[in-house]
């Protein structure tokens, strides 16, 4: 139990510039008491001494902010920061070396007991702030789901969710690439731009382009002598304002 316990201590500190020592995050960061508390609530839970287990999981709520069913898995050396309005469900599983942030629910989409109704978060994935993640599906290794994200879907691993609904803008690569396996926090990617953003700003540039063509097309047959049957007016194509409302 000591040695899980120095596990966790130890992957705060790496994952956490404002963590200084081992005394500090243990007496002070209440996702690491949360998931210790977990781990009695969910022995209990297990070995078939319900009540208890939930009633464990009530005082860790009231201390710590964090609601985590005495039923759901959580694996080693997991981080919640901050932590506070985390709720994960009875059926999820928390694999390791995940790191979910304050306001994250992985929730349930069905009442149906008996069968799983939560997500399972595999090993190294990161759930950022205020992200729902709901439903009985996959977040692969070491994928992202950014921050204030509504997933209703799997992620593959290594990739990248963002969005409401989410949508994956970074693909997965075959194999798991060292860059991907790297720390992010609140799951921010090196190139968070979103491909849908990307493709609006290049169909914007190439209409821009297009009526510039056509102006220089008119004034040549107009300076040729060409008789060109007058078009009404239209407004002026601003690309620059219509790439702000994209930003």
């Amino acid at each position: 139990m000591f040695r899980h316990l120095r596990q966790d201590i130890n992957s705060i500190i790496e994952r956490d510039p404002a963590a200084r020592n081992g005394w500090e995050v243990l007496t002070c960061y209440p996702g690491l008491q949360a998931i210790v508390l977990h781990r009695w609530a969910h022995w209990c839970w297990a070995h078939g001494l319900k009540w208890l287990g939930r009633f464990i999981s009530y005082i860790a709520r009231i201390v710590t902010g964090i609601e985590i069913h005495p039923g759901a898995q959580i694996g080693r050396r997991v981080f919640i920061d901050h932590g506070f309005g985390v709720v994960i469900g009875e059926t999820a599983v928390v694999g390791d070396d995940c790191t979910i942030y304050q306001g994250v629910t992985l929730g349930g989409t069905t009442l149906h007991t008996g069968t799983k109704r939560h997500p399972t978060l595999e090993r190294g994935a990161i759930i950022g702030a205020g992200a729902k993640v709901l439903g009985a599906f996959t977040v692969g290794e070491y994928a992202k789901v950014g921050s204030n994200a509504v997933l209703l879907k799997a992620v593959p691993p290594g990739a990248t969710a963002v969005g409401n609904p989410a949508h994956i803008i970074e693909k997965a690569a075959a194999a798991i690439s060292p860059s991907a396996r790297l720390f992010s926090a609140y799951g921010i990617t090196a190139n968070g731009d979103d491909p849908l953003i990307k493709a609006m700003r290049a169909l914007i540039d190439q209409a821009a382009a297009q009526e510039e063509r056509i102006e220089r097309m008119a004034a040549i047959m107009k300076a040729a002598g060409l008789d060109c049957k007058a078009l009404p007016e239209c407004d002026k194509f601003d690309s620059a304002q219509l790439n702000k409302l994209v930003d």
